[in-house]
């Protein structure tokens, strides 16, 4: 059984073909610090709390697409983040070095890339 009382950690570790490129990316846009440097192998932390993200180098990593297509690699999950104001929110993701994706299913949040092609989604909390 799993521990389920908050105190271990838990995380996401995405692939990438360079784990090192993706990390710094990811530091950038979220602040987060690097805790683990192998490689092949990164993991980042946000400084408090028991979650964390990695990054795996995988040599046969292959762009998922966005929207999704038929025989083409699809996403296997995405990262959702909260912003205060979504304008400034996709500024600071492309000046991290994302990209606005073209298809962008609703007016309240927008999809971007991250260098490596992964989805992740910018949204206000519309109950602020």
């Amino acid at each position: 059984m799993l521990d389920r009382d908050g105190s271990h950690y838990w995380g996401v570790v995405l692939e990438a073909p360079d784990a090192r490129q993706l990390a710094q990316f990811y530091s950038r846009l979220l602040g987060w610090q690097i805790v683990k440097d192998e490689g092949d192998w990164v993991t980042m932390h946000p400084g408090d709390g028991v979650a964390y993200l990695s990054f795996n180098t995988s040599p046969d990593y292959e762009r998922p697409v966005w929207p999704p297509q038929l025989g083409r690699q699809q996403m296997m999950l995405h990262l959702d983040f909260e912003v205060p104001d979504l304008e400034r929110g996709v500024e600071t993701a492309v000046e991290a070095g994302a990209t606005v994706a073209e298809h962008q299913p609703q007016d309240d949040v927008r999809v971007l890339l991250d260098p490596a092609g992964h989805p992740f989604c910018l949204y206000v909390d519309p109950h602020d």
